[in-house]
């Protein structure tokens, strides 16, 4: 399981204690992660079965959102059933590889996500400051195009993470109080210096995630630039109306996982049960609640919803 070189022991298989300090509540602790989960796969599923098998719902929008949605499925099927794991039956054994692996997916399928929303604010300023272009704009081909663009910008820019974990020697622990392993939560482990691994974690989150929240907010300048040129109250209204779920999606987004991020760093007397709580929020929170937000907000999707579940109603 773990092997000796010269430097004394090399761990290669760790061991996840879920939320530290709250070992003997993970059974009732699981119980809301159980739930959550349940209705993240359910919401999202039904979310893309009904964009994928709807042709009216085949338009610029509905296939961002088909994307987000999938990107909310890997993202908490990474990460949860490993908690739920731990909770229920004190599997908490992770070997490195696939400790690395789970990073990998976490931090991709996030910056996945994160160009996603800024691509759904890019098309709601085509929809309304450019309403008669928007279909000549996005087409399905850029579509496509975007969505591949992603997916490489994503997986690019956290691939070499993989090596920068890949070249430490795991010698301090091999106890991690998490329920899932983080870049630097792993790293700190290592008998190595891990500066790369830090500065290159803070520059991918100013290149892409911080990027991406800069240029959304620039996005939506224009576009309450333009709603406030509109001539009508009832126009203003409906434009506003139409960014209102993208709104919702990206505090719910951006809000826990800076706050997170800020208690990460800067918290330093914050409990770590606490930490690992947030952290947990930040991955549950989104899929969970992505669906519903869009299934109340959105009309088209609400009527779809409403005639698969009750088809004899409608």
């Amino acid at each position: 399981m773990d092997t000796i070189n010269h430097t004394g022991i090399r761990y290669t298989v760790f061991h996840l204690l879920g939320i530290p300090g709250l070992e003997d509540q993970h059974m009732w602790i699981s119980i809301p992660f159980f739930i959550s989960y349940v209705t993240a796969l359910l919401g999202n599923s039904l979310l893309i079965f009904i964009i994928i098998t709807r042709p009216s719902l085949h338009g610029p929008m509905y296939l961002f959102l088909c994307m987000l949605a999938g990107a909310d499925l890997v993202l908490s099927t990474t990460t949860v059933p490993q908690a739920l794991a731990i909770f229920w039956f004190h599997a908490g054994e992770i070997s490195l590889d696939r400790s690395i692996t789970q990073v990998f997916f976490i931090l991709s399928t996030y910056i996945c996500e994160s160009g996603t929303l800024l691509v759904m604010a890019f098309d709601r300023y085509i929809a309304i400051c450019y309403p008669l272009r928007y279909t000549t704009i996005l087409t399905n081909s850029l579509i496509g195009k975007i969505g591949v663009t992603i997916i490489l910008r994503s997986c690019s820019t956290i691939f070499p993470i993989i090596f920068l974990l890949k070249r430490l020697t795991f010698c301090r622990t091999n106890i991690i109080p998490h329920t899932a392993c983080e870049h630097i939560g792993l790293a700190k482990y290592a008998c190595n210096d891990i500066q790369v691994n830090v500065w290159y974690g803070f520059s991918v989150l100013m290149a892409a995630v911080v990027l991406d929240v800069v240029l959304i907010f620039i996005s939506y300048m224009r576009i309450l630039h333009s709603i406030f040129h509109l001539p009508t109250q009832d126009a203003r209204h409906k434009a506003l109306n139409t960014c209102g779920s993208h709104v919702c999606v990206i505090i719910l987004f951006y809000g826990p996982g800076i706050f997170s991020a800020l208690t990460h760093r800067f918290g330093c007397h914050i409990l770590p049960h606490i930490h690992v709580l947030l952290v947990n929020v930040c991955i549950l929170a989104p899929p969970v609640l992505n669906p519903i937000i869009y299934g109340i907000k959105t009309k088209q999707i609400r009527d779809q919803v409403t005639y698969n579940l009750f088809p004899k109603i409608t």
